[in-house]
């Protein structure tokens, strides 16, 4: 597990490093979250601790986030992404071989983009989510764009042959494991999902084995939250913050 990391401030905002395994906050004693990693950072600095938490990256999640450090910048922060002004991009991969007919419907914008709209409804009592129907009252939509940025040789976790897909992901709407369950549902589960690492015709079950190597360690989720655009709440400046 790799450690935070300040990458900029001022004296509205915090951007950060999110490492995997590491939650964004906890009520688990004892546990490292990113909340308490920020309240003691600025105590340490004799500032006030407020941590302003306007979005989440789940725990086996890497990546870059901002937080407010104070309530105004918080509503604003908010707001953007309420108003889905604020963008985030992703990185993921699988070694997934697609469902054969899947429906992309590409962006007349840049033709090497994708979007998959679905459903999905989540269940609090197994924490997952699954793909359902417009139907569905309990169900929201979900949105993303993505676009095959790398195919590769690779090995599954018993060392077979097999590929590797790279994805860039725009993450349009903020849904519970989004794009883990709506690659997994096209038959591309991300390497390192013991959630949805199913088949796509049983994508909603937990327990998959596909998180773990030939040797049993479990794989890193390969999901990394790369970038986020947004506007400075005081300023108003545009401001893009992406991962090396």
């Amino acid at each position: 597990m790799g450690k935070p990391d300040i990458i900029y401030e001022d004296n509205d905002i915090i951007v950060c490093y999110k490492p995997a395994g590491i939650a964004t906050q906890t009520r688990r004693i004892g546990q490292q979250d990113m909340e308490s990693f920020i309240r003691n950072y600025r105590a340490a600095k004799n500032e006030p601790p407020y941590v302003g938490i306007v979005h989440r990256l789940d725990q086996p999640v890497e990546g870059v986030m901002v937080f407010a450090k104070n309530q105004k910048a918080a509503a604003s922060l908010s707001r953007q992404i309420k108003e889905h002004t604020t963008e985030k991009y992703y990185r993921a991969a699988s070694r997934g071989q697609g469902v054969s007919g899947t429906d992309k419907e590409e962006d007349n914008h840049d033709p090497a983009w994708h979007t998959l709209t679905d459903y999905i409804s989540f269940d609090k009592r197994t924490n997952t989510s699954q793909i359902t129907s417009e139907k569905d009252r309990l169900a929201k939509k979900a949105v993303l764009q993505y676009r095959v940025i790398s195919v590769t040789p690779d090995r599954d976790d018993s060392q077979n042959e097999c590929i590797k897909t790279e994805f860039d992901i725009k993450l349009l709407t903020g849904r519970h494991h989004q794009i883990r369950l709506q690659l997994a549902h096209i038959g591309y589960p991300l390497i390192g999902d013991t959630k949805y690492g199913k088949p796509a015709s049983n994508n909603s079950g937990t327990g998959s084995k596909s998180g773990r190597t030939n040797g049993g360690a479990r794989e890193q989720l390969a999901l990394c939250s790369y970038k986020i655009v947004f506007d400075h709440p005081a300023t108003g400046e545009r401001m893009t913050f992406e991962l090396p």
